[in-house]
C-alpha cells in the first residue's frame, strides 16, 4: 500500500508562501531602480576633484603629524597645533562660506617650518587611496572577476532592454 501524504510543518504555513514571493518581486524592484540610477549616471571628475582637495587638507593633517614626529617634535604639541588651525579653517569654510585654507594656515605657521617644503608633496589624493586603483582594474577591468563571472550571461545582458520603474 502507497501513502502519500503531504505532511505540513509551521515553516510552510501561508505567511511563508506569500512572503517568499513578494521578496523577490522587492528584489526584481531594486534591481531596477538600480539599473535605472545607474544607466542615467554622469560623472563629473573634475567636480570630484575639486570636492576631494577641498577636504584633502583635512586629511593629510595626520600625515603632517607623523612627519613632525619623525623629526623630533612632540606627538601632542604637533596634535594641538593642527587641532588649533583645523577648527580655524574649518570654521572659515562652514560659517563664511569661504575655501579651505587650512594649508596655508599651517605654512604660515612658524611650528611647521621643519615640514613647510614637504606639504604640498602630501596633498596627492593618491597617497590616501593605497591600491584600490589597482584593485578596481584588477577586477572589474578587462579580463578582470567581474567580466569572467558574467561571461556566462553575455547573451541575456546583450538582449537586455532598459528598463523603467515608475513609483
Amino acid at each position: 500500500m502507497t501513502y502519500n501524504a503531504q505532511w505540513r510543518t509551521l515553516d510552510d504555513s501561508a505567511i511563508r508562501r506569500i512572503t517568499i514571493p513578494e521578496i523577490f518581486l522587492c528584489a526584481d524592484a531594486i534591481c531596477m531602480t538600480l539599473d535605472n540610477v545607474a544607466s542615467g549616471l554622469v560623472v563629473y571628475p573634475a567636480r570630484i576633484h575639486s570636492r576631494l582637495m577641498e577636504e584633502l587638507p583635512f586629511m593629510a593633517t595626520e600625515n603632517i603629524i607623523m612627519k613632525l614626529v619623525a623629526l623630533g617634535k612632540s606627538r601632542q604639541d604637533a596634535h594641538e597645533e593642527i587641532r588649533v588651525l583645523s577648527h580655524q579653517a574649518s570654521d572659515v569654510v562652514k560659517k563664511q562660506g569661504l575655501q579651505n585654507d587650512l594649508i596655508e594656515r599651517i605654512k604660515r605657521t612658524e611650528f611647521f617650518k621643519p615640514v613647510w617644503g614637504e606639504i604640498d608633496g602630501m596633498l596627492d589624493p593618491k597617497n590616501f587611496t593605497g591600491r584600490s586603483a589597482e584593485q578596481v582594474e584588477r577586477y572589474c577591468g578587462p579580463g578582470g572577476e567581474v567580466e569572467k563571472a558574467l561571461e556566462p550571461y553575455q547573451k541575456h545582458i546583450n538582449a537586455s532592454k532598459v528598463v523603467e520603474l515608475t513609483v
